[in-house]
């Protein structure tokens, strides 16, 4: 999906994944995603089971489902108070939780408390795309303009190997199990090497 790369204010366009990725996702997943938490009229992921606004607010419902995709709004929601870390700890703790494999298209932010916790901290691997500015179909057409910034695929769950080899020609594919519980770039933030291990523990 999304909802808009901004807020709220752009949710009449619907920012959806270009096809190139979505056959990508399929292929991982063995054809089947059983849940697109962040779908609209436009999208062609084809989920099992789609949530979209206003009627269902993804963020609030289980994804207690084996196979999830994820390409949610990238700015903050104004109405709802929400922003893409409230996403990314929700992909997390999907994986932690429930043991579900998920795949997340979302802005390359390493700088961020966000990336840091649900990223560096609990992901498996990244794919950084290659795609100079990944052109997003807006309301399901091809604007040929593409996003102003790097986007990344980010995988939680137990195969790296299959990860890599499906995404590699999309970008370079990076494996971050081994930051898991390490205090990687918190040394101002002392309070973040705490999130982190509360969400390795859950």
């Amino acid at each position: 999906m999304t909802a808009g790369r901004n807020n709220t204010e752009s949710l009449s366009q619907h920012w959806c994944t270009p096809p190139k990725y979505v056959n990508a996702i399929r292929k991982f997943f063995s054809g089947t995603i059983a849940l697109d938490p962040c779908s609209n009229e436009y999208s062609i992921v084809r989920a099992t089971t789609e949530y979209s606004l206003p009627e269902t607010d993804g963020l609030t419902t289980s994804w207690n489902h084996s196979t999830i995709f994820v390409n949610p709004p990238y700015g903050s929601d104004r109405e709802r108070g929400t922003t893409i870390r409230d996403w990314l700890r929700k992909c997390a703790e999907a994986h932690s939780k429930h043991g579900a494999e998920v795949l997340a298209l979302v802005p390359v932010a390493t700088n961020t408390r966000h990336w840091k916790l649900y990223v560096f901290g609990a992901a498996t691997a990244i794919a950084f795309l290659y795609d100079t500015r990944l052109r997003f179909f807006v309301n399901g057409k091809d604007s040929g303009k593409g996003a102003p910034m790097s986007c990344a695929m980010v995988y939680w769950g137990p195969h790296y190997e299959r990860f890599e080899k499906i995404f590699i020609r999309f970008g370079a594919v990076v494996d971050v199990r081994h930051l898991h519980g390490r205090s990687v770039g918190v040394g101002e933030h002392p309070g973040l090497f705490d999130e982190i291990e509360r969400l390795n523990a859950v």
